[in-house]
C-alpha cells in the first residue's frame, strides 16, 4: 500500500429519486406537484412508481391501484414508457463511465460505483457523488440521491438517508457506531417479514443485532444469518461488480405462522406476486419462465416450473401461470413455512422487438 493511502474502498450508491414518476413530471408540468403513480388504471393493476406528493398519501410502489386511489382520491395514473425510462438511463451510466468502468446496475434507477481509482483523479468521493448528482441534474433535469462510504451495505443505506435529491456519507471511523444506532427496517437486504421476525426476537436496532452470535443468527435466519452477523458490524466485502449479470428476479417471504389452507396460501402469493411485478418493474426486466418455491413446516422443500411464449411482465399473466403451477402441485395437505416466485428467462425491455407492454403497475 502506497504511503498515505486508505485500506477501504470509496463506494458511492446513486439512487434516482421517484424515477418513474419524476419522468413523467418533468415531461409533462401540468403533472408538476401532483401525486402522480405509473402503473395500471384497472383495480388490478399495481403502482410501479409514486411521486413523493403520492407517497405522502401512503402510497407506494407495489401497492393495488384500488388501494392508491382510495387513499388518495385526486391520484393521477400514467401509463409507462419504458422506452424513454431506458434511455434517460444509459444517458446517466454513460455520465458514471466518464469516473469509473467499476459500475454495477441494480435496476434502471440505481447503481454502485466503486470510485476508489477513477478517472478523473479525484481523491474524494463525496466531491464525485456531489458533481456527478450536479451533472444528472444538468443533463436530464432529474435529481439524484447519493450514498457515499467504505462497502455497498453502507453505501446503500446511505442514499436512503436524506432523499430526495440528498447527499449522506458515512465515513470508516463512525461506520459501526452508524449502524448500531440504525433501525432495523432500514437495514439494506433486510424485508418487512424478516424485520417483524427480529421483533419477536428483540431487535430493534443494529446494537441488538450485533449481540447476537453468527451461529444463532443462521440457526434463525438460515444463510442469510452470515450477513446479518457482518453488516451489524459494518461489514460488507462484496466487491462492485460490472460484469453482473441478473440472471432471474424473485421475492420470497417466510411466514411467522405456517399456512394451513389453500385460501392462506392464494393470499400470501398475492402478495408476493405484486412485489414480484413491481421488481421486473423496477429492473427494467421480463422473462418466460416462472418458478414456484415451497418449504414447508418440516423444512422439505420443492420448486415447481412453467415457460411460456409471452413475456411474463403483466400482473394478470403472473397471477395466471402462478394459478396454474399451484394448481399442479401436490401440497398433500402440509403446512407451509415460505412461499417464492421467480421469473428468469430474463430479457432486456429495449431487446423486446417493438413489443407493447401493458404492465399493469
Amino acid at each position: 500500500m502506497e504511503p498515505g493511502s486508505s485500506p477501504y474502498r470509496k463506494i458511492i450508491h446513486i439512487d434516482m429519486d421517484a424515477f418513474y414518476a419524476s419522468v413523467e413530471q418533468r415531461d409533462n408540468p401540468d403533472l408538476k406537484g401532483k401525486p402522480v403513480v405509473v402503473g395500471g388504471e384497472s383495480d388490478r393493476g399495481v403502482v410501479a412508481a409514486a411521486s413523493y406528493e403520492a407517497r405522502k398519501f401512503g402510497i407506494h410502489s407495489a401497492m393495488p391501484t384500488k388501494i392508491a386511489r382510495q387513499r388518495c382520491p385526486d391520484l393521477v395514473i400514467v401509463k409507462h414508457r419504458f422506452d424513454v425510462y431506458t434511455s434517460i438511463s444509459k444517458q446517466i451510466r454513460n455520465l458514471f463511465a466518464e469516473y469509473t468502468d467499476l459500475v454495477e446496475p441494480l435496476s434502471l434507477d440505481e447503481a454502485f460505483l466503486d470510485v476508489t481509482s477513477n478517472k478523473k483523479g479525484i481523491p474524494s468521493a463525496t466531491l464525485i457523488a456531489r458533481e456527478l448528482k450536479k451533472r444528472i441534474k444538468e443533463e436530464t433535469q432529474l435529481t439524484a440521491s447519493a450514498g457515499v462510504s467504505c462497502n455497498k451495505f453502507l453505501a446503500k443505506v446511505a442514499s436512503d438517508m436524506k432523499k430526495p435529491d440528498g447527499l449522506y456519507v458515512i465515513p470508516p471511523e463512525k461506520a459501526e457506531k452508524f449502524v448500531e444506532e440504525l433501525e432495523i427496517e432500514k437495514f439494506f437486504g433486510i424485508g418487512r417479514v424478516t424485520a417483524g421476525k427480529m421483533h419477536e426476537l428483540g431487535i430493534r436496532k443494529g446494537a441488538d443485532l450485533k449481540k447476537w452470535d453468527k451461529a444463532d443468527l443462521i440457526r434463525m435466519f438460515g444463510k442469510n444469518g452470515s450477513y446479518f452477523y457482518d453488516i451489524a458490524r459494518a461489514v460488507d466485502n462484496r466487491p462492485v461488480n460490472p460484469e453482473r449479470i441478473r440472471k432471474s428476479i424473485g421475492t420470497e417471504y417466510t411466514f411467522e405462522k405456517d399456512l394451513e389452507t389453500v385460501y392462506e396460501i392464494e393470499s400470501e402469493l398475492y402478495s408476493i406476486e405484486q412485489e414480484l411485478i413491481s421488481r421486473i418493474t423496477r429492473a427494467g426486466r421480463s422473462g418466460r419462465t416462472l418458478t414456484l418455491k415451497v418449504k414447508f413446516s418440516d423444512f422439505q422443500q420443492i420448486t415447481r416450473s412453467m415457460t411460456i411464449t409471452e413475456e411474463i411482465s403483466e400482473l394478470d399473466t403472473l397471477r395466471k401461470i402462478s394459478k396454474e403451477i399451484l394448481k399442479k402441485t401436490d401440497l398433500s395437505g402440509k403446512k407451509v413455512r415460505l412461499l417464492g416466485l421467480t421469473v428468469s428467462n430474463l430479457e432486456e425491455e429495449n431487446d423486446r422487438e417493438n413489443a407493447q407492454l401493458t404492465l399493469d403497475l
